[in-house]
């Protein structure tokens, strides 16, 4: 029963964490603080950044 009560409760957060995962991104990127470690964080992904800083360089579209 104790780990019928823990499953339901892991996946009702997990629903509501998804149906409101703009708005607490959002939130939590409205702090000026954790908007510069998120973005620092996700320069530090190659993967990300070869395929990001292309979009955001390119001025031949001005």
């Amino acid at each position: 029963m104790r780990l019928f009560v823990i499953i339901t409760s892991l996946l009702a957060i997990l629903t509501v964490l998804f149906r409101w995962r703009y708005r607490i991104m959002n939130m939590i990127l409205a702090i000026t603080i954790l908007r510069k470690i998120s973005v620092a964080l996700t320069m530090k992904i190659p993967a990300l950044r070869d395929k990001l800083l292309p979009l955001f360089l390119n001025r031949s579209n001005l």
